[in-house]
């Protein structure tokens, strides 16, 4: 019983999050002059439910995590919730199926954290299976590539649908390569470290030692191709890369990732038409604002419109740019929260990352500190490219806002991400008598 009044924190700043959610959904119905509606109720209580499930399941499984991650992985999506609800209402009025959805959506999620707390009572015993994790992972990501597709779909091959039902495993392979990786990296840490040349000061590895990061270039390079998308791939070697950088603390491998980058980006932009249109829209999306650029064209002029203080929730029309409650949700928060808005939001995201971090700094084993700096960059990656994409500083790729963005497959992923970061900060931080007894668990399983 100690163990549920143990995370008061936690408890707290999930309460906050609940709040505010109330309270932007009432000023949401206010301006657009709507009495309260049951789906608002349904909204809050939902999000109270799903979370209050979360919270009592990490009290039993983890009760030494850190208490900051969920209360702010909740805030984001409370956010990202109003911002959908929100949508719902200019694009179908009286109608909220989208933001219903993604409650299911959540309340999925959370059922896939707790699952991941209950299964892993030991970050370290993921080491035991990282391999078929590894392989697994490779198979999620190619599998869209063979899928059949529905003959009306003919954007990015990155999906497979199962009736109505449509799922993006790459989501879900991220993860399980991480893990992977993670492994691998702390295995052979010394021999990414064997100096080769010496150029301009740093030095270079071997030919041979770039064998594993130049597998993952390729195969990033050959999904790009095939699928028509760059964002995933791009997402999984940055990621990569970093994990290569935090094992080995030399410049020269971040170095030899940019050029790989350069490369490949050379390359895919050469035979990929859907490629070249973002680049174009990249350079001057107002040029084509009639056809390929409409998209970031109306992004921008909602976020000019939005200024420094926002139109105002309900007062915007965030509704202008095609797909918005996707790929382009932190436009819709810039248009009506302006940029305060967007920029607590990019705080809120720097504090999760910034936990993620300290456990990894925290954790003792090598391979927990390059898993949680994994999976902590995987989030500061995606969130540096969507923001970058919005405003017209990057390419867009794609990619959707970890907990915002409306969806299933990523935001169940992003729940077992905080999963396993709280698995890996509740090792970091148990006390002494309980990580004895932890090892002698794991040791009898490994004897088994």
């Amino acid at each position: 019983m100690s163990r549920i009044f143990s995370r008061t924190r936690e408890l707290g700043l999930l309460i906050c999050a609940a709040l505010l959610l109330l309270l932007m959904l009432f000023g949401l119905e206010m301006s657009q002059g709507r009495a309260l509606s049951t789906e608002m109720l349904y909204l809050v209580g939902g999000f109270i439910g799903v979370y209050a499930i979360a919270h009592l399941a990490i009290c039993l499984t983890a009760p030494h995590s850190d208490q900051v991650l969920l209360p702010v992985a909740a805030t984001l999506n409370a956010i990202g919730l109003v911002v959908i609800y929100r949508l719902d209402l200019a694009e179908r009025p009286g109608y909220g199926a989208l933001a219903e959805r993604q409650v299911l959506w959540s309340l999925a999620g959370v059922i896939l954290l707790v699952l991941t707390l209950v299964f892993v009572r030991d970050h370290k015993s993921l080491t035991r299976y990282s391999y078929l994790l590894g392989l697994t992972g490779l198979v999620l990501l190619a599998l869209p590539l063979v899928w059949p597709q529905p003959p009306d779909f003919a954007d990015a091959r990155i999906w497979i649908w199962l009736g109505p039902f449509s799922i993006q495993p790459g989501e879900f392979s991220k993860i399980l390569l991480l893990i992977f990786f993670a492994q691998l990296l702390a295995q052979k840490r010394s021999l990414f470290t064997v100096a080769g040349r010496r150029v301009l000061g740093m030095s270079f590895p071997r030919l041979r030692d770039l064998a594993p990061i130049l597998v993952v270039w390729a195969i990033a390079i050959c999904i790009m191709g095939i699928s028509n998308d760059f964002g995933p791939a791009l997402l999984l070697f940055a990621t990569v890369l970093g994990m290569v950088y935090f094992a080995t603390s030399r410049t020269s491998w971040l170095v030899i990732g940019l050029g790989l980058v350069a490369l490949g980006g050379w390359a895919v932009y050469q035979v990929s038409g859907k490629i070249q249109e973002r680049v174009n829209n990249f350079i001057d999306p107002l040029a084509h604002y009639d056809s390929t650029g409409y998209q970031p064209s109306q992004a921008l002029f909602g976020l000019s419109w939005g200024g420094v203080t926002g139109t105002g929730l309900g007062y915007g029309h965030p509704d202008m740019v095609p797909v918005a409650h996707s790929d382009y949700i932190l436009a819709a928060v810039g248009e009506e929260l302006g940029f305060a808005g967007l920029a607590a939001v990019l705080m809120l995201f720097a504090v999760f990352t910034t936990r993620g971090f300290h456990a990894a700094l925290q954790v003792r084993d090598s391979y927990g500190k390059l898993l949680a700096a994994g999976l902590a960059t995987t989030i500061v990656i995606q969130i540096f490219v969507v923001a970058g994409g919005i405003s017209a500083l990057l390419p867009m790729t794609g990619l959707t806002t970890p907990f915002m963005s409306a969806g299933g497959s990523a935001i169940m992923a992003n729940y077992i991400l905080v999963g396993l970061l709280l698995r890996i900060s509740n090792g970091a931080n148990r006390p002494a008598g309980e990580d004895a007894a932890a090892g002698a668990y794991e040791l009898a399983e490994v004897s088994r």
